[in-house]
């Protein structure tokens, strides 16, 4: 009886302690991709000299001009798009509005930095200055934008865009850029298209799609698209390598398979917020701005963030 009732009080004592235990904050998307440029990180072997990372804003850069740098499995969270609609759900009465639940995660387990990109749309205005919107705005006729798309990391970047004909084409990297080379820097803007050039909708309505990627590693999927290795195909190491054997490729276009395959993938485990002037800061520090961020919250050293564009014009 003795032993029982010792039992019973250990456990009672075990549950109240677990009960004690503060849990992990829950952070957002946009608190997540700061708040990774100021977790330690373990150090990444590269070739080039370490790129001192800024937690203020950096000048956008074009792509054109930006300087080169060189799972442990996670509970799915939400499959994020870049475009995905911030607007409140009507209530089951249909008499009003309420607030959707944003979309939390702690920070890694591991330590280590979680991966995410700021996305943004820049909207130019008949005087040639611009305003930052959201994806998901509607353009028209003669509207004029660029796309910025920040990493928080050092890592790889691949863009592409979806023509009429269903066929997806590489935008990034290119061969006018930096000789191909797709590695990016972390907390700088890269703008697309680069230089001077903006898109323009056309007279014809209809939807313009992106898929971005950006990875600690090289995506093999891209990679054999676009790139053809000098005496066949390296192992995949465990940090990024400086990759001086590859060649520019660049295939004519990409399959729809391929990007399914990798929206499949890599889309499980990203979290998604849409922010604008009227979003309240939910931290300290966090500025009035419109833009849309996706994290990877994992830390896995093979951490991907995948963000669908899609441009609506009419």
């Amino acid at each position: 009886m003795l032993l029982t009732r010792g039992l019973i009080l250990g456990l009672g004592a075990a549950a109240l302690m677990s009960a004690q235990e503060p849990s992990k904050k829950q952070l957002t998307a946009r608190e997540l991709f700061y708040a990774a440029t100021q977790a330690p990180a373990k150090p990444v072997d590269t070739a080039k000299p370490p790129v001192k990372t800024e937690t203020s804003k950096a000048a956008p850069k074009t792509v054109a001009n930006a300087p080169r740098p060189n799972r442990t499995p996670a509970k799915p969270v939400e499959i994020a798009r870049a475009d995905q609609k911030q607007e409140p759900p009507s209530t089951p009465d249909g008499t009003g509005k309420v607030t959707p639940a944003v979309q939390t995660a702690p920070m890694p387990v591991n330590g280590q930095p979680p991966l995410g990109l700021r996305i943004n749309v820049m909207r130019y205005n008949s005087d040639g200055s611009t305003v930052d919107v959201l994806p998901d705005t509607v353009f028209h006729s003669g509207d004029r934008i660029r796309l910025s798309v920040e990493p928080n990391a050092n890592g790889f970047l691949y863009i592409a865009t979806q023509g009429a004909s269903g066929t997806w084409k590489a935008m990034f990297p290119s061969p006018d850029i930096e000789e191909g080379d797709n590695r990016a820097e972390a907390m700088h803007p890269y703008v697309m298209p680069p230089g001077k050039r903006v898109f323009t909708f056309d007279a014809t309505a209809g939807k313009e799609a992106l898929f971005v990627v950006f990875s600690r590693q090289p995506v093999t999927d891209f990679e054999d698209l676009i790139y053809s290795l000098k005496g066949g195909k390296t192992v995949s190491q465990p940090t990024p390598q400086v990759r001086s054997d590859k060649t520019l490729i660049m295939a004519a276009n990409i399959g729809d398979s391929t990007i399914s395959r990798m929206r499949q993938s890599y889309a499980r485990d990203l979290i998604v917020e849409a922010v604008n002037p009227s979003t309240p800061a939910s931290a300290p520090g966090l500025k009035q701005e419109t833009a849309v961020y996706v994290v990877n919250p994992t830390g896995s050293v093979d951490s991907r963030v995948v963000a669908d564009i899609q441009l609506v014009h009419q």
